[in-house]
């Protein structure tokens, strides 16, 4: 369907939606409400790093302990990476924030601490990506720019019943999006649809009967609202194999530092025998000694595969490591050790096993 085709469906549109933010604007800790100065863009870049996968309510404690520990993004950039790492733990998509921290100190070494406005020089920034950087753009800076999320792609792909699958459709959305986002106010008018999708557009079970632009939806007039978007069919998730070790010594656990690239690079983590996305673990322990092995006690999804961890146990009063990146960690602070969510599950069985 060509949006170009129904001008006046798609003024309508922008007017519903920006009506009902005015009234049903959620109120989130890196928002200005409707209307008012724009915020902070430190605390939109943040946001929006943050939410990348990730839900609102899941994202609301981090932001604000980043925000108290590190004020602005020139604190950020002096941070050291192992403790935003930790303060990262359990958001996942560790990569996000390895180059949250190359960002800040990037824009504070570069740009004298202050983010640029226009999408384009956003789009120059590290770890910085096209969503992101409309979104600071429009959000940060009151610039036009054409902002489209998970639930904006859903929102506009039934507004129009775009029914080309993704990622193919993907264009004909942002197309769609585009002729609906208003002159001004454009970053208001982004979030008026993400708060939609986020709460009345949903994937399963829509709220139709509440929906402020029910009356223009062409998948709502189709009776088939959840058929869009039109997604591929999903593929069957390989499943890996890795063993973690627990080596134990005197109230303290060893940790290790993972390498800086890969997998949760750079996080502190229980040794492990190198499992990877698209291969096993060796299975192999660091050091001989009398290993427990408790077979599959976790099972954790990654965005490509899945992963079953054996965990294999040894204490001893006597055990000598000589490795740089390892470090003995008292088993009371454990929580404090910002270990990844995955990690953290093989901790939070093992020590649940133990009582």
């Amino acid at each position: 369907m060509a949006v170009d085709s129904f001008p006046a469906k798609a003024r309508k549109i922008s007017a519903n939606i920006g009506a009902h933010y005015v009234d049903k604007a959620r109120k989130l800790p890196w928002r200005s409400p409707p209307g008012s100065n724009l915020p902070d863009p430190y605390h939109v870049w943040l946001s929006e790093v943050m939410l990348q996968q990730t839900t609102v309510a899941a994202v609301k404690s981090y932001f604000e302990k980043f925000t108290t520990r590190w004020p602005t993004v020139q604190d950020l950039a002096k941070a050291d990476e192992a403790d935003v790492m930790a303060a990262w733990a359990g958001l996942g998509y560790y990569a996000r924030a390895r180059n949250l921290r190359k960002c800040a100190v990037y824009i504070t070494d570069n740009k004298d601490g202050l983010f640029p406005q226009k999408e384009s020089e956003l789009l120059e920034l590290p770890g910085v990506g096209a969503y992101t950087a409309a979104a600071i753009a429009a959000i940060a800076f009151g610039e036009r720019a054409v902002v489209v999320d998970a639930n904006i792609e859903r929102l506009v792909a039934r507004l129009f019943a775009i029914d080309t699958p993704l990622p193919k459709g993907k264009a004909e959305i942002r197309a769609a999006m585009d002729a609906i986002t208003p002159r001004h106010g454009a970053g208001d008018f982004a979030q008026a649809c993400m708060d939609i999708g986020a709460t009345i557009c949903t994937a399963k079970n829509p709220k139709c009967e509440i929906c402020p632009v029910q009356d223009q939806c062409a998948a709502f007039a189709l009776g088939n609202v959840e058929a869009f978007p039109v997604k591929p069919p999903k593929k069957a998730k390989p499943v890996r194999r890795a063993r973690f070790f627990w080596i134990e010594q005197r109230g303290r656990i060893l940790l290790a530092t993972r390498p800086p690239k890969g997998m949760l690079g750079g996080m502190r983590a229980l040794p492990d025998d190198g499992w990877a996305a698209g291969k096993d673990g060796h299975a192999t322990p660091p050091m001989a000694g009398e290993w427990k092995v408790h077979d599959n006690i976790v099972q954790h999804s990654f965005t490509h595969f899945s992963l079953e961890v054996d965990l294999a146990v040894y204490q001893d009063e006597k055990i000598v490591t000589n490795k740089d990146d390892n470090i003995w960690w008292a088993l009371d602070d454990i929580a404090e050790a910002g270990l990844p969510t995955l990690y953290a599950k093989a901790v939070k069985w093992k020590m649940k096993e133990e009582k």
